[in-house]
């Protein structure tokens, strides 16, 4: 019997412990899609875990459920254990701290100070703000101000940094009316460094976060850790050409580049645009939104589902910063890819030469590409399972993996804090 019991707790190696898991209260989006990932890890490896969403938006706080209704409704893969929530009240935009260090920063375009602020006012579920936990692990610099509460002071954080923040909020300034002066990126990049301060490892999705915050913040704990992403399913298969996209500023080019200088040049071509970014393309492109709308289907409950009926995914990506989870999920799916170099970021050299991806430089390469493509037979699911990209995923991306990585991650953080 002790035999059994040894090698049970060697099979779960976090049993036993509690983990606070602090996350955006997003959806439809590759840090969902990651934070899913994370919550089966810890799971799979006998942790118990609390999964705090966190709104910026005020008045999303705890005990109201129909103010969160459409998080939860959008998420019901949350729904397999526990789920916690916290967000600012309306009464707390009222301090006059706020609305001079919060709010009049933000009408200047930092993006920074707003979700900060708003963290570090956010009410919590009472039930998660009272336990104690042996471990904190936060999804993105601008809710540390939650992680340290969880942690007290003694459990150790580990902070996931999705990519570098800063530059993703210079990205979206670039289209709003701000107040001038104007906030600078170098002043946003200051704000998130100082926050990951806080974190006692930084976790990069890819190489290239990884590299660029090991230069800035050299005296921290760094590791590169591909984030566990959920297989899409390798079949039945289908007839449908598929283009998933969740409604952020990065996607929102790239479909619309598809759009004009792809589309015209693959006649007789239908796809199929899967996502929440119909609503982006529909605000900043309408003539090209009016011209192709009956392919835009909107969200979908399963984006992996719609990879199961595929005969062909596409990856017209053409900006963006950081490893693209919906090029994780699409090679998963073992599917065909047609995918600019830009698609692949993130990852090592051996993706840009798999067979099964066909790359393309030029809106004239990938027209012709996917002209071909959809004239060729469609992989069953077999060949599906046996691809290339399929082991490439399993290889790096897979919840094993992911596993067997994050165990040896939080071993010594564990020991250090028992």
């Amino acid at each position: 019997m002790m035999d059994n019991y040894k090698v049970e707790t060697d099979s779960r190696p976090l049993a036993g412990r509690r983990v606070a898991l602090t996350h955006p209260a997003w959806h439809s989006c590759g840090t969902y899609r990651v934070v899913l990932g994370q919550i089966a890890a810890y799971r799979a490896l006998g942790a118990e875990v609390f999964p705090v969403a966190i709104s910026s938006d005020p008045g999303f706080v705890p005990g109201r459920a129909w103010i969160w209704k459409s998080f939860s409704d959008s998420t019901p893969e949350l729904d397999a254990g526990a789920r916690f929530y916290g967000g600012a009240s309306f009464l707390a935009m009222l301090d006059p701290r706020f609305l001079t260090r919060v709010l009049w920063p933000y009408i200047h375009g930092d993006q920074a100070v707003i979700r900060l602020g708003m963290a570090e006012r956010a009410v919590l579920s009472p039930e998660v703000e009272a336990a104690e936990y042996d471990l904190v692990h936060c999804n993105h610099f601008f809710l540390m101000p939650v992680a340290r509460r969880l942690s007290r002071g003694r459990a150790p954080i580990m902070l996931d940094t999705h990519d570098l923040q800063a530059r993703q909020f210079a990205l979206i300034n670039e289209r709003m009316p701000w107040l001038p002066p104007r906030v600078t990126y170098e002043a946003m990049l200051a704000q998130e460094l100082e926050a990951m301060r806080g974190a006692d490892l930084l976790l990069h999705l890819n190489a290239q976060e990884s590299d660029a915050f090991r230069a800035m913040l050299p005296e921290k704990r760094h590791s590169l850790l591909y984030p566990a992403t959920p297989p899409a399913p390798t079949g039945p298969g289908g007839e449908d050409i598929v283009l998933v996209a969740s409604n952020n500023t990065a996607n929102v080019e790239s479909v619309i580049w598809f759009l004009r200088e792809v589309a015209p040049k693959a006649a007789g071509v239908t796809v199929k645009i899967a996502g929440n970014v119909d609503a982006g393309v529909r605000a900043r492109a309408p003539e090209e939104y009016a011209s192709y709308k009956r392919w835009f289907l909107g969200r979908v409950d399963d984006p992996g589902a719609v990879y199961a009926t595929a005969r062909l995914a596409l990856l017209p990506t053409i900006s963006g910063t950081g490893l693209s989870i919906k090029t994780v999920e699409a090679m998963s799916s073992g599917v065909p890819l047609i995918a600019t170099p830009q698609a692949l970021r993130g990852m090592d050299a051996e993706a840009l030469s798999l067979p099964g991806v066909s790359l393309a430089d030029t809106a004239e390469d990938f027209a012709r590409a996917l002209v071909e493509a959809a004239r060729a037979p469609a992989a069953d699911e077999s060949a599906r399972r046996a691809s290339a990209t399929r082991a490439y995923y399993d290889a790096r991306f897979s919840s094993s993996a992911y596993e067997r990585n994050l165990a040896t991650l939080t071993a010594p953080l564990l020991a250090r804090g028992s």
